[in-house]
C-alpha cells in the first residue's frame, strides 16, 4: 500500500480567514424592543400610526386654528371654494370655481374676489349655511374618535371578561353566556338605536349605548377562543395543583397571556365603530345638528355633490384615512406581536 503523505496546505481554513466560523453573540433583546422593530419595519403600520397622530392633533388644536366654530354661520360666505393662503399662489385652492354654460363654454370666476373678500381664507371651503368646513370636519373627527375610543373600552372590560369567564368554566356556563351573547348579536344595530332614540336624546350616547348592548360580542369569542386554548396548559394545572382559586387563574395567569392579542383586535373594532357612528348619522340617528360629525358631514354634502363637491370632498377624505390608518396600524400590530397570526 502507498504511504498517505500530508502536506502543509492539506489542513488550511478554507476560507481567507476564519472569522467566519466563529460563533457569534448577538446582544439580548427585549420582548417589547423585537415587537417594536418589527413594528417599525412594516411601512404600511408605521405611515398608519404616522396620519392617526396627525389627524389626532388636528382633532384636538384644528378647530382653535381660526376664530369659527362649528356651529357659527356667515350668509355672506355661503358656499365658498377652498382657498389657503401662500398656497394659492401655485393656482390651487385659491377660491376659484368653474361652471360650465348651457353653450358648454368653461367659465372661470373667484367668488372672494366677486364678493370683496380679499383677505378671506377657509381652507377647506365653507357649506350653504356659511360654516368654515375646516372646523366642522375636525369638530366630527372628534366625535367619531371618542366614539372609536370608547368602542375599545368596551370591547376590553365586557367583551374580554365575558369571554375569559366564558371560556374558562365551560359547560353549562359557557353555553348559557354564548346563547346570551347570540341573541343580542341577533339585534340589528339599526333597530337597537333607533329604539334607544326614543328613549334617549338622539346623539353621542345613544351610539354608545347601542356599542354597549351588542359591540362587544366579538371580542367575546376572540377572548374565549384565546382561554380554550390555553387553560389546559401546564402552567394552568400547575396553579390548580397549589391551591390557586379560579378568579386567581384567570386573572393572574390567563389574562396576561392574551392581552397582546385581546388589544390587537380591539384595534380592528375602531374603523367598524367609526363606519357605524358614520353610517347611522349619515341617516339621520346618529349626532344631531349642528353639532358635527363625519357622517353627518358626508350626509350635508350628498345634497350639494354636483354643485359643490368640495363641501363633501374633506369629510369623505378625513374618514377614508382614518379607517385606513387604524386597519394598516392594527395590522402591523398584529405581525409584529405574533407574525403567526397573519397565517391563521
Amino acid at each position: 500500500m502507498d504511504e498517505i503523505k500530508f502536506e502543509k496546505d492539506d489542513f488550511e481554513f478554507a476560507h481567507d480567514s476564519n472569522d467566519k466560523l466563529i460563533d457569534k453573540t448577538y446582544s439580548n433583546s427585549s420582548y417589547m424592543k423585537d415587537v417594536m422593530t418589527h413594528f417599525l419595519k412594516n411601512k404600511g403600520a408605521l405611515f398608519g400610526a404616522i396620519v392617526i397622530v396627525i389627524i389626532i392633533l388636528l382633532a384636538i388644536f384644528g378647530p382653535y386654528f381660526n376664530s369659527h366654530t362649528y356651529k357659527s354661520m356667515t350668509i355672506e360666505h355661503a358656499s365658498l371654494t377652498p382657498r389657503i393662503p401662500i398656497v394659492e399662489n401655485l393656482g390651487i385652492f385659491n377660491g376659484e370655481i368653474k361652471r360650465t354654460n348651457r353653450e358648454g363654454e368653461v367659465i372661470v370666476t373667484n367668488q372672494y374676489l366677486d364678493k370683496g373678500l380679499e383677505d378671506v381664507y377657509y381652507w377647506f371651503g365653507t357649506d350653504t349655511q356659511g360654516r368654515d368646513i375646516f372646523t366642522r370636519v375636525f369638530e366630527g373627527t372628534r366625535i367619531s374618535l371618542i366614539i372609536a375610543f370608547t368602542a375599545v373600552i368596551i370591547d376590553i372590560f365586557i367583551g374580554m371578561f365575558y369571554g375569559v369567564i366564558s371560556g374558562y368554566f365551560g359547560g353549562k356556563v359557557d353555553m348559557v353566556m354564548q346563547r346570551f351573547a347570540e341573541v343580542l348579536n341577533g339585534i340589528p344595530t339599526l333597530v337597537l338605536v333607533t329604539l334607544l332614540s326614543l328613549l334617549l336624546p338622539p346623539g353621542i350616547w345613544s351610539i354608545i349605548f347601542a356599542l354597549m348592548i351588542t359591540g362587544w360580542i366579538g371580542m367575546n369569542r376572540i377572548a374565549r377562543a384565546q382561554v380554550l386554548k390555553i387553560k389546559e396548559q401546564e402552567f394552568i394545572l400547575a396553579s390548580k395543583t397549589l391551591g390557586a382559586k379560579n378568579f386567581a387563574i384567570m386573572f393572574k395567569d390567563i389574562l396576561p397571556n392574551i392581552f397582546g392579542q385581546v388589544i390587537i383586535m380591539s384595534m380592528f373594532s375602531i374603523p367598524n365603530a367609526i363606519f357605524t357612528e358614520s353610517f347611522l348619522s349619515f341617516i339621520g340617528l346618529g349626532i344631531p345638528g349642528p353639532m358635527a360629525s363625519l357622517g353627518s358631514l358626508v350626509s350635508e354634502g350628498y345634497k350639494s355633490l354636483t354643485i359643490y363637491p368640495h363641501i363633501i370632498g374633506s369629510s369623505i377624505i378625513v374618514l377614508a384615512l382614518l379607517m385606513l390608518s387604524f386597519n394598516l396600524f392594527a395590522d402591523g400590530l398584529r405581525d409584529a406581536f405574533d407574525p403567526k397570526m397573519k397565517q391563521q
